[in-house]
């Protein structure tokens, strides 16, 4: 999504070309390029898909909404699978119209994990829950700390339900340090993810998220914490900005890569 204006193939080609080995995709273009097309495209250009965004959105409390949202959850099981993905990430969804009840849905998102995570594990995916800002909590994700989402999570299995470790969502929390290193314990980060956070925010706040070095948060202190604590795996950079997305694609993913390696990068 950081480049969102490169086409599938273009993605493919400006990876390449700046040494980039991995790539986490969302199903929006996949399912517009083809599931099956986009699989066998990076699978022949030899780039790791490192996480599928997003499944979730599981507090409806109509029956017929509920059921829904576990079919769509279920093709996006299947579709990290054919990518070769192990990894999806959930955002779970804010509060249904006229609710003012967080509790309850939190549990349904509990319930919603419990059906969902064999069917996963069948499928050789794990389930990474997103907390997100709580900027965002009544309209997009109840999860809001590292905390509840661990809390969700370890309810089940380690190798059926973690979590995602985004800069962007948690950099604000005293807590998350902490609870870093309980999801590293645990063997429950999923993925980790970088985004700045700079303000004033944008008109709607989603399209906010600033380029690497732009803001407040500090890269290499968050790396610290997910590396203290075990992980080992791809680091994304995952930004949602309209005045990137005006930008040619492959100067901002060179930017990217730039930054990553002048703010984070051992």
């Amino acid at each position: 999504m950081t480049v969102k204006q490169l086409s599938m193939p273009e993605l493919v080609d400006a990876c390449l070309d700046l040494g980039v080995p991995g790539v986490g995709l969302w199903r929006e273009p996949v399912q517009s390029y083809g599931v099956e097309a986009t699989a066998k495209l990076v699978r022949e250009a030899g780039l790791a898909v490192t996480t599928l965004c997003r499944g979730g959105f599981f507090t409806a409390i109509d029956p017929g909404e509920r059921a829904a949202a576990l079919a769509d959850n279920r093709r996006a099981i299947e579709e990290a699978a054919t990518l070769g993905t192990d990894t999806l990430v959930l955002v779970s969804g804010g509060l249904p119209a006229g609710s003012k009840d967080l509790h309850g849905a939190r549990e349904r998102i509990a319930d919603a994990l419990a059906e969902l995570g064999p069917y996963a594990e069948r499928h050789g995916v794990r389930l990474a829950i997103e907390p997100l800002h709580p900027m965002y909590a009544s309209d997009r994700c109840v999860v809001s700390t590292l905390t509840q989402a661990l809390d969700l999570a370890e309810r089940f299995p380690a190798h059926q339900v973690g979590v995602t470790v985004d800069t962007y969502h948690i950099w604000w929390d005293d807590q998350a340090p902490a609870q870093i290193a309980r999801a590293g314990a645990g063997g429950r980060i999923h993925t980790f993810q970088l985004a700045d956070w700079t303000t004033p925010l944008p008109e709607g706040v989603l399209n906010g998220r600033g380029q690497i070095g732009d803001g407040a948060i500090d890269m290499r202190e968050w790396k610290g914490y997910v590396e203290a604590a075990g992980y080992t795996g791809p680091i994304e950079v995952e930004l949602f900005n309209d005045a990137l997305w005006a930008r040619d694609g492959r100067e901002v993913l060179a930017e990217t890569a730039d930054r990553f390696v002048t703010h984070a990068a051992d």
